[in-house]
């Protein structure tokens, strides 16, 4: 066989244009898999032996051949030719270049189409892994802040206006939780990557009598797909990784903007590492924080990736279509852009300073004890709905005459209602109206002080 020839080239009179070869190429993106290429072929070429389909002697030197490949894929000295269509091509003739015709018998029982999604699917199941320890750092990375911060008090927001005081620490574990979720999340997708393709051929299975069960055992699968029409044409498990990615670089996103806010002078509650911001090719006196922009920003691509293949998928009929190799660029890109952006923020957070004093102060305005004071008026009998109205008089009132709730004499609220009491300056305190709110999941310093032991235990059994 000519070195260029294709491995098809048997049905055509005539070679293929070398625009459509540029057109249709997907070495140069599919290359990643190789090793997952190899791993397979290795266990398919020693199951074809198992069933006396090919010899114990061709089997061995495929497999010596593959695992020479593997060696120069790792030690760099694989040679690529631009001309193969893909990573699969690819190394079948630098194996039947190394071991002459038993190389041919390598794909006996297999088509790209079945060999592709197990490549896939064994590639996947190592990005779910990778992912799932990165997230794991993260929310490491978000117990050791909340736990050095775990006192502060700040303004909680609802509206991005001040609604009640909450601890920091308190604000940091909500993330600590959407990050839970994102680990169940790759958890439960994991399972239905985890399962083996090979022997689905192109549509219809193979004439051969395989043992699909032996290829599964031997690359740790649990199971074995259940239709070949369905196998060679479901992209469901990667859909599903794409979704899971945009949530999870959607909860980064949340907090990158919790950071742009709380970083500018208006909030001035925190300080972002030198290390972690850029200045400005004008104004010298700038100290930007693109880190947790280009987090922002680096999401609508995740996004846009999940869209695509989505739009690949809704009108194709079954079962494999050309259309199918799409499916490598957005997920390589989302799997690059995902791990990237857990990296990066879990080296920023231990950076981030906080300022206790500007929070604190932020937290203490906007009358954010109001509803306290209506809590204080329904433990005395009032309705809640009541109480609501006459702390809202009360309000009106101060912003009509300038005051705090804490400013007004006792004689006005007296006027707003006869069962305020003397003690309802004790309801002005932040600290108590922090620790007042003492059950599971609330703000209460003693709450919190429970999560993150309950949430470092949650980290070292996942």
């Amino acid at each position: 066989m000519a070195k260029n020839k294709k491995l098809w080239a048997g049905r055509f009179k005539s070679g293929t244009d070398t625009t459509v070869e540029q057109f249709t190429t997907s070495l140069h993106f599919d290359k990643r898999l190789y090793r997952y290429d190899i791993i397979g072929s290795i266990a398919h070429v020693q199951m074809l032996a198992n069933c006396k389909i090919i010899s114990g002697r061709e089997s061995n030197q495929i497999v010596r051949g593959l695992q020479e490949i593997l060696k120069e894929f790792e030690t760099g000295k694989f040679k690529f030719n631009p001309t193969d269509e893909d990573i699969h091509m690819s190394i079948e003739k630098q194996l039947k270049e190394k071991i002459g015709v038993p190389a041919g018998k390598m794909h006996t029982a297999r088509s790209r189409n079945d060999q592709v999604i197990l490549d896939l699917r064994l590639y996947l199941r190592d990005v779910v892994k990778d992912l799932d320890r990165l997230i794991k750092e993260l929310q490491t990375a978000f117990i050791n802040l909340a736990e050095k911060n775990r006192s502060i008090i700040m303004p909680g927001f609802t509206h991005l206006q001040h609604a009640q005081p909450v601890l920091f620490s308190h604000h940091l574990l909500a993330y600590f939780e959407m990050f839970d979720r994102d680990h169940d999340r790759l958890n439960e997708i994991y399972q239905r990557i985890n399962i083996m393709p090979l022997g689905a051929g192109a549509l219809a299975g193979t004439s051969f009598p395989i043992d699909r069960n032996n290829v599964a055992r031997q690359l740790g699968f649990p199971a074995i797909s259940k239709n070949s029409i369905d196998t060679v044409s479901d992209r469901d498990f990667v859909i599903e990784f794409l979704s899971c990615a945009a949530i999870t670089m959607l909860h980064l996103s949340r907090f990158a903007e919790e950071l742009v806010l709380w970083s500018t002078t208006e909030f001035g509650f925190i300080e972002i590492a030198d290390a972690f911001c850029t200045g400005s090719s004008i104004m010298p006196q700038k100290k930007n924080p693109d880190v947790a922009e280009l987090l922002r920003g680096k999401t609508g691509r995740v996004y846009g990736n999940l869209i695509a293949l989505l739009t690949i998928l809704k009108g194709l009929p079954l079962s494999y279509n050309r259309d199918l190799q799409e499916d490598k660029e957005p997920l390589f890109d989302t799997i690059d852009t995902l791990t990237s952006s857990l990296t990066v923020l879990t080296k920023m957070l231990p950076g981030i300073k906080v300022n206790k004093d500007r929070m604190r102060l932020m937290a203490e305005l906007g009358y954010s004890i109001a509803t306290d004071i209506a809590d204080y008026l329904t433990k005395k009998g009032i309705p809640f709905r009541q109480a609501h109205e006459i702390v809202g008089k009360l309000v009106r009132y101060c912003e009509a005459n300038q005051k705090a709730l804490d400013e007004l004499p006792f004689e006005v609220f007296n006027q707003f209602s006869p069962l305020f009491a003397k003690d309802i300056y004790q309801v002005f305190d932040i600290q108590q109206s922090i620790d007042s709110r003492d059950i599971p999941g609330g703000t209460a310093t003693r709450q919190v002080k429970l999560a993150i032991a309950k949430a470092k235990r949650r980290i070292k059994k996942n």
